[in-house]
């Protein structure tokens, strides 16, 4: 990591279809090996399963699960005095928005339908109704910092 300056930002262009940042980074966060169009292919796919079960508009559910998934804190282990600690910090949008991705993309891999487009919708919609093992995990960590709140002291 430099030590001179920050790292520039690359801007991302927006998807082709909906016309949405977030969603184009969601997309390169699905893909694997330089692959963007089978990303594409999958994430369009989940958008098109959603709009046909849930008959609404995909990029709203696409949104709303992603803000239903985003965590507010984290716990950071932190060495003081000999002994580690995890401390309760809070989590920028950008690094919560980075992290719900991450959380949205595995657990869907990990889920039992078909074919990953499938998997992907079910995660979204399980996420848009507040549910699911991404948001389970999201509460989990919030549960986690809550119960280490006594340490919030030695965040620096």
């Amino acid at each position: 990591m430099s030590r001179r300056h920050k790292a520039l930002e690359r801007e991302i262009l927006p998807d082709p279809k909906y016309h949405d940042v977030i969603l184009s980074k969601f997309i390169n966060g699905i893909m694997l090996s330089g692959k963007k169009s089978v990303a594409e292919a999958i994430v369009y796919g989940a958008m098109d399963i959603i709009k046909k079960k849930m008959k609404e508009e995909p990029l709203e559910v696409f949104r709303t699960a992603l803000a239903n998934a985003r965590p507010l804190v984290k716990v950071v282990s932190r060495r003081v005095g000999g002994s580690n600690y995890q401390i309760p910090t809070e989590v920028s949008e950008k690094d919560g928005r980075a992290i719900a991705f991450r959380w949205l993309i595995s657990n869907a891999r990990k889920r039992s339908e078909q074919s990953m487009d499938q998997k992907l919708a079910g995660e979204l919609m399980a996420a848009f109704k507040k549910e699911g093992n991404t948001i389970k995990k999201r509460e989990d960590t919030h549960k986690m910092a809550d119960a280490n709140k006594a340490f919030a002291h030695l965040r620096w």
